[in-house]
């Protein structure tokens, strides 16, 4: 049986792959910016291998530009609290240290379920890690974790990166911030 957030990584490997049927059915729904972020991914993918162990990293997606880990989260609620299961906080502790050791911007993908539109959202971890080159750009750009008061990693799914916006990014041949 199926882990229960298998079907969406699957996805996201699709999308970032440049898999044109998994492409074709998510722009259904997008408008057409979305559609053309979406779009360029078949003539600019990223090779994405599924990670395997248990590091907080579900996929890795690397490409002549960038590269990064990416763990992916799904749920039908557009907050996602931390606090509320330890593995997360333990996951996300240990994907930061693995991350910042080799300068890697840690990315989490999180998916809305019944979304129409672009439902994926891109957040990274807050961290006073300085990363070097493009990264640092990317890191910056790169909405964080809301963090609580009890120091605890909140997602709020309104708040972060659309997926098709950090593809029209890391597109982009400038690289320059808006």
């Amino acid at each position: 049986m199926a882990a229960p957030g298998e079907p969406y990584e699957r996805e996201l490997k699709g999308l970032l792959s440049g898999d044109e049927k998994v492409i074709n059915k998510m722009i259904k729904t997008c408008d057409p910016r979305e559609k053309q972020a979406y779009m360029s991914m078949l003539e600019n993918p990223f090779l994405v291998t599924r990670a395997a162990g248990s590091l907080g990293i579900d996929l890795v997606a690397l490409r002549w530009d960038f590269s990064f880990p990416i763990e992916v989260k799904s749920s039908a609620e557009e907050v996602m609290h931390f606090s509320k299961n330890a593995r997360l906080i333990e996951q996300a502790n240990d994907m930061l240290d693995e991350c910042t050791q080799s300068h890697l911007v840690p990315i989490y993908a999180y998916r809305l379920k019944s979304f129409r539109g672009d439902p994926w959202r891109i957040f990274t971890i807050p961290t006073d890690h300085d990363f070097k080159g493009r990264n640092a750009v990317l890191y910056r750009r790169i909405p964080k974790f809301e963090t609580s008061n009890n120091g605890n990693f909140i997602m709020r799914w309104e708040n972060g990166m659309k997926l098709s916006d950090l593809i029209s990014y890391v597109g982009m041949s400038d690289y320059t911030v808006e």
